[in-house]
């Protein structure tokens, strides 16, 4: 089965310099020619600035483990994937990998253009090492999942990049690697799709293999991996239990926080009907906030702009915990809201949770806003907000004078009665004893 040590790795890369094609062995030899006269002309040249990608980077991954790894953008993830794909070299540190490696990093990455769908299949079990026969095998499971059969013999520079997503995914789970890798690609696809990759990679590390999973889906992260690593700046910075270490990433600043915003409308969620421009935590002030009083109540606010008139359109929010559990889902309910074409223009929707309702700790928000019939979602923004709730020690939540922890996704204080009934039970038993005399 698949494993992986790391050990002080580091990948440096020179600001500016210009990264030559892939090309011919030919090109390739005819550029290393030409090179030899630059490289002894640059020895006498003020060195290039450099960055570190990666930097003193080390941990261990055993058989079967699955791996979150966590981090913002340009913390050095997605370095850290192409490192141990082989895919680009360390500048330095040792890496040792036990199996056959399944990379999915990036769309466009591991398949010919020129070829059909069913080559590229077996192209890339060839790469894998893996025999014909062994691709045979699995070769109808696969077409099944990446549901592509009618486009099978198309070139795949013919495919969209949702099918070549769905096909990339399919050939790198299913030809039996001990280790997969697997970046934030998956967030081409489909919400369905996503949920049938999550599923299989779960169902791979069940028989025995090994998954390395880059997200920022927290969610996703702590529902599939036991183990997170947080990486920022090149750097580890936490790695242990995926539940702390999330806690930890969301905590820090350095991950989902309690306001977003998209000032560049090409860049934000949707699509040519509606736009999501903002989301925000609120308190009862009015104060945008990322720690929340248990018993207070809180404001999940979403502003987005409709830009073509004549649809009915229904905001609503997807509430996960830290562990990645789904707790509920909240939509405007109002039936003029899912009935009533909206007009252009910009919106502001918002919905209270009530205090002494949520449990504590981290609450992560997906936004989206949805037309019911036809069934159309316009956009759908994971883990666009995250909140803590705090449970104190002030004696007046559920909590009382109970100090300890409290599992749950919600924590409401309920309305209880409690009545005496002693006198009761000893009146039966008086009753019983007569009888038995």
């Amino acid at each position: 089965m698949g494993s992986i040590v790391v050990e002080n790795l580091g990948k440096q890369y020179r600001i500016g310099e210009h990264q030559t094609p892939y090309g011919t062995l030919r090109e390739s030899l005819v550029r290393t020619l030409h090179a030899v006269p630059r490289l002894v002309r640059r020895r006498s040249q003020v060195p290039r600035r450099s960055i570190w990608a990666l930097k003193e980077v080390g941990f261990e991954v055993k058989p079967g483990e699955v791996i979150g790894i966590i981090g913002r953008n340009g913390a050095g993830k997605s370095t850290l994937l192409k490192v141990l794909s082989r895919i680009t070299e360390p500048t330095e540190g040792r890496i040792e990998l036990r199996g056959r490696v399944a990379s999915l990093l990036e769309v466009g990455t591991g398949f010919h253009a020129e070829l059909t769908g069913r080559e590229n299949i077996f192209l890339n079990g060839s790469i894998m090492g893996m025999r014909r026969e062994e691709i045979e095998r699995k070769f109808d499971e696969i077409v099944a999942f990446a549901e592509v059969s009618k486009f099978l013999d198309t070139a795949v520079k013919h495919y969209s990049s949702g099918m070549y997503v769905r096909l990339a995914f399919a050939v790198a789970a299913h030809l039996e690697p001990e280790i997969l890798i697997v970046d934030e690609v998956l967030a081409v696809g489909d919400a369905s799709f996503q949920r049938k990759c999550l599923d299989k990679m779960q169902e791979v590390s069940q028989h025995g293999r090994t998954v390395l999973f880059v997200s920022h889906n927290m969610p996703a992260i702590t529902r599939l991996c036991g183990r997170t690593i947080l990486l920022d700046e090149g750097k580890v910075i936490s790695d242990g239990p995926s539940h702390h270490v999330v806690g930890m990433y969301l905590k820090s600043g350095l991950g989902t926080s309690a306001s977003r915003e998209w000032t560049d409308p090409a860049r934000a969620p949707g699509n040519h009907l509606a736009r999501l421009l903002a989301v925000r935590v609120r308190t009862e002030e009015n104060e945008t906030t990322d720690a929340v009083d248990i018993r207070k109540p809180v404001g999940i606010e979403m502003e987005y702009e409709v830009l073509q008139p004549g649809h009915a359109m229904v905001p609503n929010y997807h509430f996960f915990n830290e562990e990645g559990i789904y707790a509920f889902i909240s939509g405007d309910p109002d039936p003029l809201c899912q009935r009533t074409p909206r007009a252009v223009g910009r919106y502001k929707s918002t919905a209270w949770i009530p205090g002494n309702f949520l449990s504590e700790g981290t609450m992560i928000v997906g936004v989206a806003l949805s037309t019911l019939d036809p069934a159309v979602v316009h956009f759908y923004e994971r883990d666009a907000v995250a909140f803590q709730v705090i449970d104190s020690l002030d004696g007046d939540s559920l909590r009382g004078d109970y100090a300890g922890a409290i599992p749950g996704v919600v924590r409401p204080l309920l309305k209880w009665t409690t009545q005496f009934a002693g006198e009761a039970e000893e009146n039966v038993v008086t009753a019983l004893e007569v009888q038995n005399s």
